[in-house]
């Protein structure tokens, strides 16, 4: 089975994911809390969503100046676990990607992804 390609962004108003099944299918788009409220959160998203999956989850870690040095716990907590190993999950940082696509997948209430689609195309799925 294909592996689950999953992209986190930090903001100043959330935090996005973008879930995708291969380049094409889009299965999961949320707008979660600033900063997790536990230095597992992390973890645990990624392992629960491997298992509800069946399939490793390949993750990255949008780092870009202005979110690195905002108030979010989400970089200090995650790095901890860089170093860490796991047969459901790999997370990866990765700069905010420069070139931007555009394609539909049915989700559109949710707002604009785009960014976080590149990173999974280019960074994720290498």
């Amino acid at each position: 089975m294909e592996s689950v390609w999953l992209a986190i962004r930090p903001g100043p108003q959330s935090t996005r994911l973008l879930a995708m099944r291969g380049p094409t299918e889009t299965i999961l788009k949320a707008h979660l809390s600033r900063s997790p409220s536990s230095a597992r959160a992390i973890v645990t998203l990624l392992e629960a969503l491997a298992l509800w999956e069946g399939a490793q989850v390949r993750a990255a870690l949008v780092v870009d100046d202005s979110s690195a040095h905002g108030g979010t716990s989400l970089y200090r907590d995650t790095f901890a676990m860089f170093g860490e190993v796991s047969p459901l999950y790999t997370l990866d940082w990765v700069p905010e990607a420069a070139a931007r696509r555009r394609r539909s997948d049915g989700l559109g209430a949710m707002g604009d992804f785009a960014d976080l689609e590149r990173v999974l195309v280019r960074c994720v799925a290498r």
